[in-house]
């Protein structure tokens, strides 16, 4: 943790004299906040998961560390542009206020979930939660459409994506739901004439709950978190079983998915559009792409340097979906693949702690948890740099945005929860096993 506040106290140093060419003044306060916010959560740990993987937490605390730095730089250089608006939002100041937010939630998401095996006990509970968090952006009155997607609910000045929760919400469902089934999901039971086939009846509600969830999502016209929740549950379903045939009728599912929005829904069409071919679209909505690639070729190996770049001037929404260009201008080659390193690393650590859960439903959660972070990841660096066609979704603890980073900061407590459990089961198992052989040893040498 020490060594991530030091990386990104030294980024932000950078930045400002790249940008002013002079000493940061805030930079005390600075450096106050984030050491406060980074000892809330070691001191959290301590108390409430001490036996938790010790690699999640300072990778978090970089990356959001780093995407407060470039929001920040972002900041500075579209308030000195002439089209600035004089009542121009800062948004650096509300990325640290819902950084303290989320640090909150991590805090209290420990103090109240002591068991993993407890959320379980209110699966449909959860599913119920996980509807209506669904379905407030489609409310009148409340609900918001931003550009062309309606995940937005407002209450007077205050704004939020539900479907941030929502996808934790659901994750824990299908998880509990396939833990619960596995058996009647992996092995043949119901005959068809002389053969044993898998019984259908078990996916019925699963896959009715799952069909509502992607109904809902594009209804409200996002089509990110529709191949997210499609990702999750192909991913634990295939993860629960094991067969790889769940997995090509998956793969395939998402073929005919694919080539229907794409061809009939107008966002879907112009996203596919944009990723074929963006260059007759570079006036309009092919424009940020095309800028975002100019951006990534500028940056080189090592980058125009922080505070250097021009992309947070020309790309537009560089606070949010196009984040990673800006970095990949700055930082260069080398400094967007520490990112990308970063999420490989959370990714790795989140499936090892599946691997050493103590029960089957928190391995499933944890699998569930990891791929909402690491395809969350993949999904919107693939947009940027032309793998797949953009998705509009956040780079997790990077983007700008308070609902986003309060959820990941959730995920990443029920993550912190599972691997205390399952490293505390590990120690116990191996304590026994110690004793064992230590009385076995002591029965030979005394020959009783």
């Amino acid at each position: 943790m020490v060594a991530a506040a030091a990386i990104i106290v030294a980024a932000y140093v950078l930045m400002i004299v790249g940008n002013t060419s002079k000493f940061p003044s805030n930079l005390t306060p600075l450096l106050l906040c984030i050491l406060g916010l980074g000892a809330a959560t070691h001191l959290a740990n301590r108390v409430f998961v001490p036996d938790a993987n010790a690699v999640v937490m300072p990778i978090v605390f970089l990356l959001n560390g780093l995407g407060y730095v470039m929001i920040a730089r972002i900041d500075q250089a579209l308030c000195h542009v002439p089209t600035c608006h004089p009542h121009y939002p800062y948004y650096a100041p509300l990325q640290a206020a819902w950084t303290a937010g989320g640090v909150a939630a991590y805090v209290v998401t420990l103090a109240v979930v002591r068991r993993s095996r407890d959320l379980d006990r209110y699966r449909y509970l959860l599913l119920a939660v996980g509807v209506i968090l669904l379905l407030l952006p489609l409310v009148p009155g409340i609900g918001r459409n931003i550009q062309g997607a309606r995940l937005w609910i407002q209450i007077g000045s205050f704004e939020f994506q539900p479907v941030e929760i929502g996808k934790i919400v659901l994750c824990i469902f299908f998880a509990s739901y396939f833990a619960e089934k596995r058996e009647l999901l992996t092995i043949p039971t119901a005959r068809f004439g002389n053969r044993l086939v898998l019984d259908p009846r078990p996916m019925v509600p699963i896959v009715l709950a799952w069909g509502f969830a992607i109904l809902v999502m594009s209804l409200e016209h996002d089509i990110g978190f529709s191949a997210l929740l499609f990702t999750l549950f192909i991913g634990l379903l295939w993860v629960t079983t094991g067969r790889t045939g769940y997995l090509v009728f998956g793969l395939l599912l998402f073929g005919v998915g694919a080539y229907v929005t794409g061809k009939y829904f107008a966002q879907t069409h112009i996203r596919v559009e944009d990723w074929l071919n963006p260059w007759p679209l570079a006036n309009g909505t092919g424009g940020q792409l095309v800028q975002s690639w100019y951006a990534l070729g500028n940056g080189g190996i090592g980058g125009t340097g922080l505070g250097l770049g021009q992309a947070a001037y020309l790309v537009s929404n560089s606070n949010t979906d196009f984040i990673f260009a800006v970095i990949g201008e700055e930082m260069g080659l080398l400094g967007s693949t520490m990112v990308v390193v970063a999420f490989l690393l959370l990714a790795g650590t989140g499936l090892h702690i599946a691997q050493t859960a103590r029960s089957e439903f928190a391995k499933l959660v944890a699998t569930g948890l990891t791929i909402i972070i690491g395809f969350q990841a993949f999904f919107i660096i693939g947009g940027i740099v032309r793998i797949l066609p953009l998705t509009g979704i956040t780079l997790p603890f990077i983007s700008y945005g308070g609902s986003a980073l309060i959820a990941n900061y959730i995920l990443v407590a029920l993550l912190m929860r599972i691997s205390d459990e399952g490293t505390a089961a590990v120690d116990a198992a191996e304590q026994a096993k110690y004793e064992a052989d230590l009385e076995r040893r002591r029965r030979l040498l005394t020959g009783n």
